[in-house]
C-alpha cells in the first residue's frame, strides 16, 4: 500500500498535469476559431476553381496535347504521396488517422507493383511512417517555425511538386490531410492533385435549367488559361489541405485535452479518497495501539 507521502506526491503531480492540459485546451480553443474560419473560407474558392477547370476541360475535350497537369503523363507507374500532418502531438488520433490512410493507400499501390514516393509535410507523419516506409520517404517539409499557415507556404510546396513532375519523377500525385467537420469530427481525406481531379456534375445537375445556361467565351483561348490556372490549382488545393489540417489539429487537440483534464480530475478524486482512507486507517491503528497499551498497564 502506498504511503501517505507517495499519495500526496501523486495528487500534486496529477494536479500539475491537469493545469497543463487545461491551459492547452484553452489555447487550442482560442486558435480554433481563426483556423476554422480560414478553412471554411477557402473551400468555395477551391471548389469553384475545380468547376472552372471542368468547364475548360469540356471545351477542349478531344483535343490532343492537353496540359500534363490536367491529363497526366499517360502512365500511373510512379505515385507521389504527400502526407500532411501536424508538427506536434497531443491531439488525439489526428496524426495517426492521416498516416493510417496514407499507409493503406501506399500498400495498395505496392501490391499493384507501383513505385511509391512519400513527401511528408509535418514531423508527425514522418514519424508514423518511418518504420514501415523509411526507404520511400523522400524528404520532410518542416513547418514548425510557421505560426500561421499562409499561401506562400503552399506555393513553395506546389513549386517543388510541379518541378518534380516536370522532371518525370512521378506520374500521379495525391495529398493526404484531415478535413474539418466539427470540433469532435475530423475526416481523413485523399485528394489527387496531378492529374487534376475535376468536379463531376451531380444528379440534380444532370438536366440543367435552360434559362440558367450560358455560353462562355474565353480570352485568351482555353489552352493559355489552363497554362496559368493549373499550377495555381495545385497551390490552391495544397493551401486548402493545410488550412483544413490546421483547423482539424486544433479541434482534435481541444477535444483530447478536455478529456485529459476530466480524466485527471477523476484520478485526483480517486487518489484523494485513497489518501483519506489510508490516513483514517493509520489513525485508527494508532488509537488501537494506545488503548491496548493503556489496558496492559
Amino acid at each position: 500500500m502506498p504511503s501517505l507521502k507517495e499519495l500526496r506526491n501523486r495528487i500534486t503531480s496529477v494536479g500539475a498535469t491537469a493545469k497543463i492540459t487545461k491551459a492547452m485546451q484553452m489555447v487550442a480553443a482560442a486558435k480554433l476559431r481563426r483556423a476554422q474560419e480560414a478553412a471554411i473560407a477557402a473551400r468555395p474558392y477551391a471548389e469553384r476553381m475545380g468547376a472552372v477547370l471542368a468547364n475548360l476541360n469540356a471545351r477542349i475535350g478531344g483535343q490532343e496535347g492537353g496540359p500534363p497537369l490536367l491529363v497526366g503523363t499517360g502512365r500511373d507507374d510512379t505515385h507521389l504521396l504527400i502526407v500532411a500532418t501536424a508538427e506536434r502531438g497531443l491531439c488525439g488520433g489526428f496524426n495517426s488517422s492521416i498516416a493510417r490512410l496514407a499507409r493503406v493507400h501506399a500498400l495498395r499501390l505496392l501490391d499493384q507493383n507501383k513505385k511509391v514516393k512519400i513527401l511528408c509535410v509535418g514531423r508527425k507523419g514522418r514519424d508514423a511512417l518511418l518504420r514501415e516506409f523509411g526507404a520511400l520517404i523522400m524528404d520532410l517539409i518542416d513547418l514548425k517555425a510557421v505560426r500561421r499557415v499562409g499561401f506562400e507556404n503552399a506555393r513553395e510546396i506546389g513549386v517543388r511538386v510541379r518541378k518534380m513532375f516536370d522532371e518525370g519523377e512521378f506520374d500521379v500525385c495525391t495529398i493526404f490531410f484531415s478535413e474539418f467537420k466539427s470540433v469532435l469530427t475530423q475526416t481523413p481525406k485523399a485528394l489527387q492533385l496531378i492529374p487534376a481531379t475535376l468536379a463531376e456534375a451531380s444528379e440534380d445537375e444532370a438536366e440543367p435549367d435552360p434559362s440558367a445556361g450560358a455560353a462562355y467565351e474565353y480570352e485568351p483561348d482555353e489552352q493559355d488559361i489552363l497554362a496559368d490556372l493549373l499550377p495555381l490549382n495545385v497551390n490552391t488545393q495544397i493551401f486548402r489541405a493545410l488550412l483544413e489540417n490546421a483547423a482539424s489539429e486544433q479541434g482534435a487537440r481541444m477535444t483530447a485535452m478536455d478529456s485529459a483534464t476530466r480524466n485527471a480530475g477523476e484520478m485526483i478524486e480517486n487518489l484523494t479518497l485513497r489518501y483519506n482512507r489510508t490516513r483514517q486507517a493509520m489513525i485508527t491503528k494508532e488509537l488501537i495501539e494506545i488503548v491496548s497499551g493503556a489496558e496492559a498497564l
